[in-house]
């Protein structure tokens, strides 16, 4: 999120059961067709994405909250002790206070999924101290760790980084706070916030507000879209509509891609709230919007491990290959990527989604936090070009986006494993995990160490009349389904769902053989240049501490599997190469791409 010119989440949209099993007052989304179960249903079992929550999970319990009210004490004359942060986040940065959105929103869904008290009591201390600063606003409702003047800044078109995106991340934090952890304050100071955004706006003619959104604004739209589907006040749709950005909407509308030179994390948020927008008002032309700019970007302008972005703008339709430096695929994009995915899955549950959302998940996000971090430190960029290394945030000194995001990421694994529409049960992901459906008094326990073995295990507890699809990943060829050890003549096309509708008893047993295969994922603008893959796993090439100035040539009939699960060998224009699974890929060079002759 470069200075100046650039720079949560309701978990199964306005309707879902929280954390506390309360449903909103407000009325259903519009045009959904299938929800995502509230992170209290899901828990994660041992592997690589329980690894990295309780990483994330730590971080969150070691933060000194005082350190992140610093700058919002400061802003409203209250006295502070603590030691200003450093990065994004210190006291000179115009951007401060984007964090505290960013740990609120980690702090709910650390609680709503794991029910551990300490969560919510963090979160509930920063909400009340944050309304403490919010109380001696002189414009009644501001709430931020930076002026207000920032905002006449903005509506003048001067220079600014970026004040209505953090602003968004406090929003939405807040929103996070009471829908998933039950924090009432939360919305209270939530919806002083949402008023003074609409009194700011009301005053501006519809020029002026077109020309303010040339600014990054974050995801305004999608909150005070959820705002409005969780309290039905129409005056947070009209908010929400202030922030359509007719520049980027008008284009998208048609089916057009003129992201060319766009800051790409710029208008992923608007997408996201385009699709909330719809789910609001049931006009088409929201859903036109998101998912014609879901369509561009993943078939256009989207690298082998799902990110997108080089330098963090959109370039021309189809340039990849002549886009590897070692600022592509900003992590905050990928992030968006997944939340736009989510919302569209909801919308119209097809696997082309689901595929997409496993490909950007195990190979971008998460290998995008580092291992040998106990406190889950962050990626800003993943580097695609040859001899690129990960560089990731630290305790108090970073704070980028992308730092923040990551504990959101980090925190909410659990989200959008199990997708349900009345009887119906989709399992999406293959992620060792169980799922506890409310009021059904069904469990269904997910053994895997998938995708070290191409398989999965689905045990079911409880009884009861099941539609159960699993995805059957456009990747693979020769899906097998077996119940209680028995082949199932079901459909398995690959890029579909297989479906098996029974009733279902205790100890039952169904079984998901996944075979992958190697394959080559060829860029659109030079078919020399690929990346290898082993079912939906990016292989990367291990350099060590060897930097590279070219893409290395690769062999692709030299390729072995070695005896660890998805490492193999193969020989290279630089010799003996071993590749690995990317997302496992820390502490040295690789590449990603190779030069195949």
């Amino acid at each position: 999120m470069a200075e100046i010119s650039r720079r949560t989440v309701l978990r199964a949209g306005a309707t879902a059961v929280t954390a506390f099993g309360a449903a909103p007052a407000h009325a259903a989304d519009i045009g959904v067709s299938a929800e995502a179960f509230p992170l209290s249903a899901v828990s994660l079992s041992p592997g690589p994405f329980q690894a990295n929550t309780a990483r994330t999970h730590s971080y969150l319990l070691f933060l000194d909250l005082d350190r992140l009210l610093h700058t919002f004490r400061l802003n409203y004359g209250l006295p502070s002790s603590a030691a200003p942060c450093g990065g994004w986040e210190s006291p000179t940065t115009e951007l401060r206070g984007h964090s505290t959105g960013h740990v609120l929103t980690a702090l709910a869904q650390a609680y709503a999924n794991t029910g551990r008290a300490e969560f919510k009591s963090r979160g509930d201390h920063l909400v009340a101290e944050l309304a403490k600063c919010q109380a001696r606003a002189s414009s009644p409702g501001y709430l931020s760790a930076f002026p207000e003047s920032f905002i006449d800044r903005v509506e003048a078109r001067q220079q600014v980084w970026a004040p209505y995106y953090t602003l968004h991340k406090i929003m939405a934090g807040l929103l996070d706070m009471h829908m998933l952890a039950g924090n009432t304050q939360a919305l209270t100071v939530l919806t002083a916030m949402a008023a003074w955004v609409k009194r700011r706006n009301d005053r501006l003619t519809l020029a002026q507000r077109q020309n303010m959104l040339d600014t990054e604004f974050g995801g305004m739209n999608e909150v005070l879209a959820n705002l409005y589907l969780l309290t039905g006040d129409p005056a947070h749709l009209a908010t929400a509509r202030y922030f359509d950005h007719a520049e980027i909407f008008d284009p998208l509308a048609a089916g057009q891609d003129r992201l060319n030179g766009y800051h790409a994390n710029t208008q992923i948020p608007k997408a996201i709230g385009a699709i909330r927008e719809y789910h609001a008002t049931g006009e088409t032309r929201y859903r036109d919007i998101a998912t014609n700019f879901w369509t561009i970007v993943t078939r256009d302008h989207t690298y082998a491990i799902g990110g997108n972005s080089n330098g963090e703008y959109f370039k021309a339709p189809g340039r990849i290959a002549s886009e590897l430096s070692d600022s592509t695929c900003e992590c905050c994009n990928s992030y968006n990527m997944l939340k736009l995915t989510r919302q569209l899955f909801r919308t119209n549950p097809q696997a082309s989604y689901a595929d997409y959302y496993e490909k950007t998940l195990y190979n971008h996000i998460l290998g995008a936090q580092n291992p040998d971090s106990a406190h889950g430190f962050h990626s800003y960029y993943i580097p695609l070009r040859p001899g690129g290394i990960k560089t990731y945030s630290n305790d108090y000194h970073n704070f980028t986006c992308c730092h923040g995001t990551g504990m959101e990421s980090n925190t909410k694994y659990a989200d959008s494993i199990y997708f349900f529409t009345g009887n119906t049960l989709y399992v999406n992901l293959f992620i060792a995990s169980e799922l506890r459906w409310p009021g059904r008094g069904i469990t269904v326990r997910q053994e895997t160490t998938y995708p070290e073995t191409p398989s999965t295990r689905l045990t079911f507890t409880g009884s009861g009349q099941i539609a159960v699809k699993v995805r059957i990943p456009s990747w693979t060829s020769g899906a097998r389904l077996r119940l209680n050890g028995t082949v199932q003549n079901v459909p398995v096309t690959p890029g579909t769902f297989a479906t098996i509708s029974r009733t279902w008893t205790g100890g039952d047993v169904l079984d998901v053989d996944l075979p992958m295969a190697l394959t080559r994922d060829v860029t659109p603008d030079d078919a020399s240049v690929q990346a290898v893959k082993y079912g939906p796993i990016v292989l990367a090439g291990a350099y060590g501490t060897t930097n590279l100035s070219t893409l290395p040539t690769l062999d692709p009939a030299s390729i072995r599997r070695a005896s660890t699960p998805l490492r193999f060998t193969a020989s290279a224009s630089t010799g003996p190469v071993n590749l690995m699974p990317f997302y496992a890929m820390h502490g040295q060079r690789y590449t990603v791409y190779w030069r195949i002759r």
